[in-house]
């Protein structure tokens, strides 16, 4: 894993450096607008399991209900979280982003469809397919990070 200058030297070091690009562009598009991570991958978890409880976005985002807690707050303040009681069951709250929330990240993955895009022009369909066949190789015995 020695490097050169900046030029990576094995091949844990270039899928490094490919997620850091991708990670970069990511936090560039969150950072435009004014959230951080950890909120945006709320919203995005929010948008599509709307009704959830905290209990479940701490678990998605491996985190204790107490930082959820102050997360949700946070967002509900903008007006991109609304927190609603279950009726019947006052102390049950269900999360859901609001449609400034949902507005807010409705980009996000077209924005990071275009970074995969970028970053993978300079291969042609066979080489995508054989790189794709062999991250899917390396990947399938590894722990799998949480899902927003």
């Amino acid at each position: 894993m020695e490097t050169q200058g900046t030029t990576p030297t094995s091949s844990l070091e270039l899928m490094r450096w490919i997620v850091w690009a991708q990670r970069k562009t990511g936090e560039d598009w969150i950072r435009e607008r004014g959230l951080t991570h950890e909120q945006s991958a709320a919203l995005v978890y929010l948008v599509r399991n709307p009704g959830v409880i905290q209990r479940d976005i701490a678990q998605m985002s491996r985190t204790s209900a107490a930082s959820v807690s102050s997360l949700l707050q946070g967002l509900e303040r903008r007006g991109f979280v609304e927190r609603r009681t279950e009726p019947g069951n006052e102390r049950s709250k269900r999360v859901y982003a609001t449609p400034a929330g949902s507005e807010l990240i409705a980009g996000f993955d077209t924005a990071m469809t275009g970074v995969e895009a970028a970053i993978l022009a300079p291969l042609d369909h066979a080489e995508r397919a054989t790189l794709e066949a062999l991250l899917t190789k390396i990947a399938a015995d590894l722990p799998q990070p949480p899902l927003p």
